[in-house]
């Protein structure tokens, strides 16, 4: 059985690094290595005495806020005083801890989290596969939209958005009527020099993303992904996230490299493990400035453990110049732990609830035959709300940030509604797949392209983006989406907890920040 041991920084570097992210300054991957990384004395010292109980230590992280042990259920319960039970979920059963586990004193004084003794909890994917209303499967062809979805006002609060009518089977949207869309075509940037990174459990085939390629008359190749099997273990079969992620982010950004990190399964240690690659790996990538995660699980039903590793990660990220864009969740303000119904508590889901990541929602977008914009309204599904583990931070205010002093979801949106959802390759079929796990990897290639813009003049990669595009709250920078709810909460003007400070206007954000 895995578990990880995460070891904390000194609480004053913690402080320290979570300010620079907060004034847009970075750190170097030898001056975190140098500054911002556990006390080796702790890790050597976990290391022996996990070895003296019979466990087999795996690896240790390069910043040595991670440790990675084997050991059996034995092992488990007599070391770390923890009760092994039988759990059965979702038809499968695992062992795993009914009770806190301890460390002796002077093993486990800077140790901030173990992960990996309750392995039933795991993250879900957000996206949906939208099954043809005719149920046909759609040729390889694109067909126009038909009639546009309208939002219906009752008593002065927007309702969900009722399913977009459809003239023929849909087949989604095209690489390019998306960059019209958000204003994005005819830019001379392609994302060439940026790397954009992917966190997600297996692989997509190189004929799918060939055929994408060829569906969208993209230059792309296939030299330019490369595929990291994190944990050496074998990939479970392709579902369509994996696709759709690696699909877009390199149709967005046709000229970056992709580098895709599988865990192998969505277990929060396999996870965490990839992150911990991806942290490593920047000191030879230094163009890897955007990460796509299109994972989560709602808040109240993750450990306080699991957070708290994770966030130690995501702050590293942050603080080395690294964008998270990461899925704000699909089934609305009340997601169940499955993540794909709204029969759940009033929540949000983590990891987008992360203060050191930028949350994506969703929206409905529906397209004039001509390709122009008719209609967008919040989707149903975009997960939006207020934090249960989160402060919110100085840079989250705005008009439409209402009081109070918890982290806010999400912060931006892009089309995400699988009703009018993306055109993807999938098995060698075209499928029209959705979820804000649409709308993240669009968001990923986009800062890709800012990026490049930002190279070409000279300027260094952006900072942390939040600071930066809440300032730009109401100006010409987004398109502010004013209509539609995802259950609890009702987009308005202003910021709002469906659709954050709404979609992006590509070629002024290029300006502005570019």
């Amino acid at each position: 059985m895995k578990v990880v041991f995460s070891l904390a920084i000194p609480a004053d570097a913690q402080a320290k690094l979570q300010q620079m992210v907060a004034e847009g300054k970075v750190a170097s991957p030898q001056d975190i290595a140098r500054n911002f990384s556990a006390d080796p004395a702790d890790a050597k010292a976990l290391a022996s005495w996990l070895k003296s109980e019979g466990f087999k230590v795996d690896k240790i992280s390069a910043d040595r806020t991670s440790l990675y042990a084997h050991g059996t259920v034995d092992q488990i319960q007599k070391s770390l005083n923890v009760n092994m039970v039988r759990v059965t979920k979702d038809g499968i059963t695992y062992t795993a801890a009914q009770n806190a586990p301890s460390l002796p004193a002077d093993v486990g004084k800077n140790v901030s989290a173990i992960v990996g003794l309750q392995p039933f909890r795991r993250a879900h994917k957000q996206f949906r596969i939208c099954t043809p209303q005719s149920g046909v499967t759609a040729p390889l062809r694109h067909t126009k939209r038909g009639a546009t979805k309208k939002t219906a006002k009752t008593g002065g609060k927007a309702k969900a958005a009722a399913p977009a009518a459809t003239a023929s089977v849909q087949d989604g949207y095209l690489v390019s009527e998306i960059l019209r869309a958000y204003n994005a075509d005819g830019l001379s940037v392609t994302g060439k020099g940026q790397t954009i990174a992917i966190l997600i459990d297996t692989f997509p085939t190189a004929a799918d993303l060939k055929a994408f390629w060829k569906l969208n008359g993209l230059k792309t190749t296939i030299k330019q992904i490369e595929m990291i099997n994190v944990n050496g273990v074998s990939m479970p079969p392709q579902e369509g996230e994996e696709t759709l992620d690696a699909q877009w982010t390199s149709g967005i950004a046709p000229g970056a490299k992709i580098k895709i990190y599988a865990s192998g399964t969505l277990s929060f240690a396999d996870l965490d493990s990839a992150l911990d690659r991806i942290i490593t790996d920047l000191a030879t990538e230094p163009g890897m400035r955007q990460l796509s995660i299109s994972l989560g699980l709602g808040e109240t039903f993750m450990a306080p453990d699991e957070i708290k590793a994770q966030s130690q990660k995501f702050l590293r990220l942050a603080a080395s110049g690294v964008n998270v864009f990461v899925a704000s969740g699909d089934a609305g303000s009340n997601p169940d732990v499955t993540g794909h119904s709204s029969g759940g508590p009033t929540q949000v889901e983590y990891e987008s609830s992360d203060i050191n990541v930028i949350a994506v929602g969703g929206t409905t977008l529906n397209l004039a035959p001509d390709g122009s914009v008719d209609s967008e309204t919040a989707w149903v599904g975009s997960g939006g709300g207020r934090s249960g583990v989160f402060t919110r931070q100085p840079w989250q205010q705005g008009a439409g940030v209402p009081n109070g002093n918890e982290r806010l979801v999400p912060d931006v949106s892009l089309a995400a509604d699988p009703n009018t959802g993306a055109g993807v390759i999938l098995h060698g079929v075209r499928r029209q797949i959705g979820g804000t796990s649409w709308s993240t990897p669009v968001w990923a290639g986009f800062c890709a392209l800012i990026n490049e813009a930002r190279a070409s003049t000279g300027k260094p990669a952006l900072t942390f983006l939040p600071p930066q595009i809440y300032k730009l709250s109401g100006s010409a920078n987004f398109r502010d989406v004013t209509d539609g709810s995802n259950g609890a909460f009702n987009a308005g003007r202003g910021y709002d907890m469906v659709t954050g400070l709404g979609v992006p206007n590509v070629k002024q954000l290029v300006a502005t920040l570019g």
